[in-house]
């Protein structure tokens, strides 16, 4: 029986061996497994775009909302008032450019009547130059007397003058219309600012009512009735389930042989019976390391070389029947064979195949 044993338990562990080499060799060596890896989300934080008081909280933790659904209310009494004050900015702006609309076409008249009486004005100074021209030739001949002549040189200049004068008037009736249309484009710029004002009092308004953005679970609630919140206040966060991920923080060494679209397969802490096959997704572009609050300098004496970590994302099949218990932050441990071709990689090589050997393909 000794002699058995020693016969056969070296031929099990050679056996043991064999199988174990061969099994290292086809498939083990393959396989790159972490359990640095976890369930996470895309978690929406809730925060209000203004500040105030919490009217009305609408929501409680861990229930499902829909997007768009209302979560809190901030008491919108003073956004109400800013409201009214800027739609009476915008009546009294669009009443004072009625107004200068008016003084405008009342101006144009002014105009048009300066300009008649130029005119006008123009006729009798011709005529009083004639007739001071034709006085001016009978004098000489002793056909008219001298008071004439004085009398119609006197006409002239006076013509002349109010010539002078009518021209002054014209110009300052269209000065005037210029300072009116200047004044009126000041106003309608008014205007816009009055509209802009509106806009962002009415957004302002819309913002007391706080929706979800998207469809989850609500969780973490720290808005409560009374509380006074500002701008980035944390009020609530949203779980997008099951819209969850896994990353997998795999070591340097084991991302020689990974590619987008292998297969994954995932075992989780708190489902230990239950196995999920995932597909790589995408790879973080720097280690873990590069995005902490201090980055290592290694430019430093006491240099110690450390293997790094690169996040790897993996989808999740959205079927899977454990996936709608998985929550963000459960521990899982995530296995990746290498050996598998990336979908899209074998997309390439076949359009490659195609186009080097169009005859063949069809």
């Amino acid at each position: 029986m000794r002699k058995a044993l020693l016969l056969i338990v070296p031929a099990i562990l050679i056996a043991l061996g064999a199988w174990g080499g061969w099994r290292w060799w086809h498939d083990w060596r393959f396989l790159q497994s972490t359990d640095d890896a976890y369930v996470q989300s895309d978690i929406s934080l809730i925060s209000p775009k203004i500040e105030g008081y919490v009217k009305e909280v609408k929501v409680r933790d861990n229930e499902a909302v829909a997007a768009g659904q209302v979560l809190f209310v901030i008491d919108d009494r003073d956004f109400a008032a800013r409201l009214a004050q800027a739609e009476a900015a915008i009546a009294t702006t669009e009443a004072t450019i009625a107004t200068y609309q008016s003084r405008l076409k009342y101006q144009r008249a002014m105009i048009e009547q300066a300009a008649a009486a130029m005119q006008a004005t123009e006729a009798d100074t011709t005529r009083a130059q004639l007739d001071f021209k034709r006085y001016a030739t009978l004098v000489t001949g002793d056909f008219a007397s001298r008071q004439r002549y004085e009398s119609a040189e006197a006409d002239a200049r006076k013509a002349d003058a109010s010539l002078a004068k009518a021209r002054a008037a014209l110009a300052a009736e269209q000065n005037q219309l210029a300072v009116l249309d200047s004044q009126k484009r000041e106003e309608e710029a008014r205007l816009m600012q009055a509209r802009a004002a509106l806009r962002l009092a009415r957004n302002d308004l819309d913002n007391t009512v706080i929706r979800a953005p998207v469809a989850g679970v609500a969780g973490n609630r720290a808005g409560q009735v009374g509380q006074y919140v500002k701008p980035g206040t944390q009020l609530l966060s949203v779980v997008p389930l099951p819209k969850i991920y896994v990353t997998a923080n795999f070591k340097e060494t084991q991302l020689t042989r990974m590619q987008p679209g292998q297969a994954a397969e995932i075992f989780i802490d708190a489902y230990p019976d239950h196995k999920v096959t995932g597909r790589i997704e995408s790879f973080a572009p720097a280690s873990g390391s590069q995005f902490s609050l201090l980055p290592p300098d290694n430019a430093t004496g006491n240099f110690t070389k450390i293997v790094q970590r690169v996040p790897v994302r993996i989808a999740l099949p959205a079927d899977a029947p454990v996936a709608r218990f998985l929550r963000p932050g459960l521990s899982v441990t995530v296995t990746v064979d290498t050996r598998a071709e990336s979908d899209v990689e074998a997309q390439d090589g076949l359009v490659g195949a195609a186009q080097a050997h169009p005859a063949s393909a069809q």
